[in-house]
């Protein structure tokens, strides 16, 4: 029997549509000769569906119609039942719409790349691709990340944080701590958002304002960081564990402004493409070879630190003037897999996804073997709580 592969996608995100791209190219790149493909659709509100008109991307235009097409599903939160079940029961007949063998998440942003999801997977004890609940919960929020990119002595840019409420209540401390560590300009982000999402730049204090407000729109917690002047934005993947991994060739994507955009990523680049591959880029990206090395060895050490798992892209930031790197974030379920800095590396799409399933089952097995509980009954052997009288 082939291996039923489950890819979960969409889900209650600010980059839910990106997550619909990323799922249907990599679907269609599974080999099927080798694989079946469940597809899960998260809707907006929460809810899962599976059908095959689920594997058209022309379909997502209606999505009300969409879902028509397709079964209400779920799964139970008991550990090693890994069953995918109809909502609506039928009169005769089995509940189970499919059984699964190993998941592949590829659901971006809050929800989904964070470890929520995967803390949902950790609970059902299924196989699934990609970091688990703490690397993602670590890797998704900035402010952690550089705290522990930081004290592994890989370079990041100088920050400063804090919360929404901190924020209301010390405003004037807040920003005369901002300029004091950092000075104009600043770039504003929420700090558990990817793609770009509520991000603005702040040359003086009205700026700093008004983006502080419009990151607060997306996130409790805000992070202010240093901005790079001329700054050249440089990605890196990185595939594997923590223990044994791999980096591919580098890409310099092309920005229209100061950063990079939602729009530069998604909206603009080539005619009908679509999804992060679709954004101007050069590949492998025009570097001196000692900074090329630099790059690879920092994203895999951020990779490693972060104690990640699967695939992942590693973005850094390099200042034209003084050469200067520093790593700007992970993105632990990248937008499109960054099959096509795999591709450039010598890995196609199908067998990027079959390296993904080996190393989810990989995992599985190796977590097997760890101890979660004794057998001993403290309470048959006369224990009680602790503390507590015995009679």
């Amino acid at each position: 029997m082939k291996t039923n592969i489950a890819v979960f996608f969409g889900g209650r995100s600010t980059e839910h549509e990106i997550s619909v791209i990323s799922a249907n190219q990599a679907m269609h790149a599974i080999n099927r000769d080798r694989f079946d493909v469940t597809p899960i659709y998260i809707s907006k509100d929460g809810h899962w569906y599976t059908g095959d008109a689920l594997f058209d991307i022309k379909e997502y235009k209606n999505p009300k119609e969409l879902l028509a097409k397709c079964k209400e599903v779920y799964m139970r939160p008991i550990h090693g039942d890994y069953k995918l079940y109809s909502v609506k029961k039928p009169m005769f007949g089995s509940d189970v719409v499919s059984n699964i063998d190993v998941v592949i998440p590829i659901l971006h942003g809050s929800n989904g790349e964070d470890g929520i999801f995967e803390g949902v997977l950790e609970t059902i004890g299924i196989p699934y691709a990609g970091c688990n609940t703490l690397s993602s919960a670590n890797g998704m929020d900035k402010i952690t990340m550089k705290m522990i990119l930081q004290a592994n002595d890989i370079p990041v840019v100088k920050y400063v944080w804090f919360t929404d409420k901190q924020w209301l209540a010390q405003r004037d401390e807040q920003i005369k701590k901002i300029e004091d560590t950092i000075g104009y300009p600043v770039i504003v982000k929420p700090a558990n958002l990817g793609s770009s999402v509520g991000i603005s730049r702040a040359a003086d204090r009205e700026a700093l304002i008004s983006a502080v407000e419009t990151a607060s729109r997306y996130s409790t917690r805000i992070i202010v960081e240093m901005m790079v002047d001329n700054l050249q934005e440089i990605n890196c993947s990185v595939l594997g564990d923590c223990d044994e991994y791999t980096m591919s060739v580098l890409e310099e994507p092309i920005k229209s402004g100061e950063f990079l955009t939602y729009e530069d990523k998604y909206i603009g680049g080539t005619k009908g493409a679509k999804g992060m591959q679709a954004s101007q880029k050069r590949i492998p990206a025009e570097l001196p070879e000692d900074e090329t090395e630099r790059i690879k060895f920092l994203a895999g050490e951020t990779f490693r630190v972060l104690s990640c798992h699967g695939v992942s892209r590693v973005d850094v930031i390099v200042d034209s003037k003084t050469r200067d790197i520093y790593v700007n974030e992970i993105n632990t379920i990248p937008g499109s897999l960054s099959f096509y800095l795999w591709e450039a590396t010598g890995i196609k799409f199908d067998q990027l996804m079959e390296r993904l399933v080996s190393l989810a089952l990989k995992r599985n097995r190796e977590m097997s073997h760890k101890t979660v509980s004794y057998d001993q009954n403290i309470f048959a052997m006369g224990g009680g709580v602790k503390g507590g009288i015995k009679k």
